[in-house]
């Protein structure tokens, strides 16, 4: 009898001890979590499968299928003059490959089968390179299409990273010296490595300053058209006031008559390059004197030239303008 006991006691311990020895080796509950968890990242962060991307182009609305460095080409010829420093347009390269990929990856299918589009109101400009060759001077166009593959070409796969995730690497022309933190162009709660970084040099540019000047009845017109309810008497002398300033040194609240409108929202009325701007109430006018081109976040594409020219290389100019970030093979 004690030996059948042993018998069934050994039995027991061998089959609770198989299922042990499988989940080890084959995931168990604890286990299939993780093996879940990495399949996850793996999907969503497996770089290395958009080696070709699916390009909408805003013309016809057709796709075409196009490796990522050669649509790279087509996208930094488009958002950087080719005349500027071989680091800058080594950054650009960089913040443009990274948010492609940041834009295939969180973007669910905005653009249905395709991975990212040509337009750069929704995604970020590109041009073909016999477009873009066509717009440079003959003698010209070998030494800036090589210069600009060459950008491409000498960072390939990388990407700019933020606690292992390509980040939202926002570019613009100019910051005026100063750029902006995200929450006060379209609010909600930003992100930790855009932050608001000064750079000297943005005032050597064309982009840095513009004017502009509308009547009164220009003025009053174009923001009806957005707030029927707006009133203003030009005889008030706080009849336009900029209350409120961001830490990027743009307007964030500006009482104009009846109102109180957000410098952003000013901006996008009168077509402003820039939130940063004074005004000015003039016998018959008003005048907008702006500083910046842009939104303001992110990487500014002259402050890159600029720190380019005094000796940084394309890592320091991302990791001036990105707060706490990695650049990393993809």
């Amino acid at each position: 009898m004690r030996k059948i006991l042993l018998y069934i006691f050994a039995f027991l311990i061998i089959c609770f001890a198989i299922p042990v020895v499988f989940t080890s080796h084959k995931g168990g509950e604890v286990s299939a979590n993780i093996v879940e968890k990495e399949n996850i990242i793996e999907s969503t962060y497996d770089y290395k499968k958009y080696d070709t991307i699916k390009l909408l182009h805003s013309s016809n609305n057709k796709i075409e299928s196009i490796p990522l460095d050669e649509y790279l080409y087509g996208v930094v010829s488009a958002e950087m003059p080719a005349k500027y420093e071989v680091e800058a347009l080594k950054a650009q390269a960089i913040v443009a490959r990274t948010y492609t990929l940041y834009k295939i990856v969180n973007q669910n299918k905005k653009h249905g089968e395709a991975d990212i589009c040509d337009n750069s109101g929704c995604c970020q400009a590109w041009i073909s390179k016999e477009d873009r060759l066509a717009k440079w001077k003959e003698e010209e166009r070998e030494s800036y299409w090589n210069k600009i593959m060459n950008a491409v070409n000498s960072t390939q796969g990388k990407i700019i990273t933020y606690e292992g995730k390509p980040i939202n690497a926002f570019f613009h022309s100019n910051s005026g010296g100063i750029t902006e933190a995200p929450v006060n162009v379209w609010g909600g709660t930003g992100y930790p490595y855009l932050q608001s970084v000064t750079t000297s040099g943005e005032d050597a540019y064309s982009q840095y300053s513009s004017n502009l000047t509308v009547t009164k009845k220009e003025f009053e017109e174009k923001i009806k058209k957005e707030h029927s309810d707006f009133k203003i008497d030009f005889k008030e002398n706080d009849c336009i006031k900029i209350e409120e300033y961001t830490e990027g040194s743009r307007v964030k609240t500006i009482k104009v008559g009846n109102l109180k409108l957000s410098g952003v929202e000013i901006r996008n009325i009168f077509g402003l390059r820039s939130a940063n701007f004074k005004v000015t109430v003039q016998k018959d006018n008003i005048k907008f004197e702006v500083i910046g081109y842009g939104h303001g976040v992110g990487m500014s594409q002259t402050g890159a030239d600029s720190l380019a020219k005094s000796g940084k290389n394309a890592e320091e100019i991302i990791k001036h303008f990105y707060t706490g970030v990695k650049i990393e093979d993809m």
